[in-house]
């Protein structure tokens, strides 16, 4: 017998199906903050949504491994993911993936966009065995099952006995961590940018400068990917159109070396099952630019360890400066592309070569994008 079914029996705390007691989460957001911070969900108890998406570090993770922060480490504490760990700040604005918007694909979570919303994103860590390692849904939801808060508040929350079939308790779970996520916990839209909006603080000359150089079709090409509303003064701009690109990005060694993947390619787009034409190998989700200063490293693989590096990265595609085809970070020739067959080349190429200081003001005014409460992590 459950412990649901034991409490509905002697009536401790239901009459009929109402609770005689509040439930210790009464909405959906309140269990799922709980849920997010639980390690209890994980094979050996040590990590939560919460571990690799830490709350005090902009929804990334800030633990080093042997591969510095490029990657995560898994609950087994042995295991190291094979990308970088995506913020989940503002993740609830990510459309729901659609391999058909406008003959190429959009939206979707994770870098490839293989769950197609935000509950399905929620249900993937748990069960994966290099991160939180559980064996099924039947294995997390006796977790949950052993939790008697979670237990009243789920039988209130969706149906009595939820937590006594495997795919509703599982499914109940992931819907309130989605509902947690989509709280202003994640997207507060309070950022010196959207202050500036508001008319509330001015921006520095640097700040300006780079804000007209990023909206601008003349002289960058920033906001063709990293704008979603076509509006400057949008008061919920994310900074991306979730759509999928090649850029260039080249092998991070050190990450494959420790996952023991040295020389294999990671296919990007195309891992996700919707996908299935070759000209997608290689192509990542346009990352929100929210909280860009703070979340680094930088790409799907976490290469670049510096914001300015990446616009450099950029750079280099529109310069035939032979000083601009230098990675400041190496000292070395930017290295090739991991795919190269399906580079975004029009999107690439499109826009001047950049001097030091508006290269400099793009990076001042993507520092304006961070929340208020992480601005002291740019000191």
């Amino acid at each position: 017998m459950t412990l649901s079914s034991f409490l509905r029996l002697c009536g401790v705390f239901l009459i009929g199906a109402q609770p005689l007691m509040a439930a210790p989460y009464d909405s959906l957001e309140d269990l799922g903050k709980a849920l997010f911070h639980d390690v209890n969900l994980s094979a050996e108890r040590t990590q939560s949504c919460a571990t690799c998406h830490d709350p005090e570090f902009a929804f990334v993770d800030p633990r080093e491994t042997d591969a510095g922060l490029a990657v995560s480490l898994g609950d087994d504490g042995i295991s190291l993911g094979d990308r970088n760990t995506p913020t989940a700040s503002y993740a609830a604005f990510v459309p729901k993936f659609d391999r058909e918007w406008d003959g190429d694909s959009v939206g979707g979570l994770f870098w490839d966009g293989r769950a197609a919303t935000l509950e399905e994103q929620a249900g993937g860590p748990p069960l994966n065995p290099i991160e939180m390692g559980m064996t099924d849904k039947t294995a997390v939801v006796a977790r949950l099952r052993e939790n008697a808060d979670y237990v009243v508040s789920m039988d209130d929350l969706f149906e009595p006995g939820v937590l006594d079939d495997a795919e509703a308790g599982y499914d109940a779970m992931t819907r309130a961590i989605a509902a947690f996520e989509r709280t202003d916990v994640f997207a507060p839209f309070d950022s010196k940018y959207d202050r500036y909006l508001r008319g509330e603080v001015e921006f520095s000359k640097a700040e300006e400068l780079g804000r007209v150089l990023f909206f601008s079709e003349q002289f960058t090409n920033c906001s063709e990917c990293h704008q979603l509303r076509r509006s400057q003064t949008h008061v919920q701009e994310t900074f991306s159109n979730y759509e999928y690109h090649n850029i260039g990005v080249p092998v991070n060694v050190d990450a494959r070396a420790v996952n023991g993947a040295k020389g294999s390619t990671d296919k990007g787009l195309l891992n996700n099952l919707e996908v299935e034409k070759s000209k997608h190998m290689g192509k990542f989700r346009t990352p929100t630019l929210r909280n860009v200063a703070v979340t680094g490293p930088y790409m799907h693989n976490g290469v670049f360890e510096d914001l300015r590096t990446v616009v450099l990265f950029y750079n280099k595609y529109n310069s035939k400066d032979p000083k601009r085809q230098i990675n400041p970070e190496t000292g070395d020739v930017w290295r090739m592309p991991e795919v190269a067959h399906s580079l975004s080349v029009e999107e690439l190429a499109d826009g001047p070569a950049l001097e030091d200081v508006r290269i400099d003001a793009l990076v001042a005014f993507m520092k304006t994008l961070t929340d208020a409460r992480y601005e002291h992590l740019m000191e």
